[in-house]
């Protein structure tokens, strides 16, 4: 990742680092080509939100509990966002940054 204020989450860190506030999660993988395309736009929005929400990333690959299990993500990119720790929306495929910016400040 290009951008220090996306944070990286984990099955392990998953609960701690999205327990508080507005949070973004976009659940992607290596191989997702739409994953890679909105990648800078999950930076851009990390940076434009910086100090208001946190703005991280999970590779399913990698972390197949969270995303399977609580999020029943089948198809990626996915993207959640979450308030205190619960699920407020949900957003699936590539959708512009406008889009996702307008739905990061209705939680704000």
């Amino acid at each position: 990742m290009a951008s220090d204020k996306v944070r990286t989450f984990t099955d392990a860190n998953f609960d701690e680092a999205t327990g508080k506030g507005v949070v973004l999660v976009d659940f992607w993988a290596e191989w997702c080509g739409p994953c890679r395309r909105i990648a800078p736009i999950v930076e851009e929005l990390a940076a434009d939100f910086d100090g208001r929400a946190t703005i991280g990333k999970m590779d399913v690959d990698a972390n197949p509990t969270v995303p399977g299990g609580r999020f029943q993500v089948r198809g990626i990119p996915t993207l959640v966002i979450l308030k205190d720790g619960q699920l407020v929306d949900t957003i699936v495929g590539l959708v512009p940054k406008e889009e996702l910016a307008r739905r990061l400040e209705q939680q704000l």
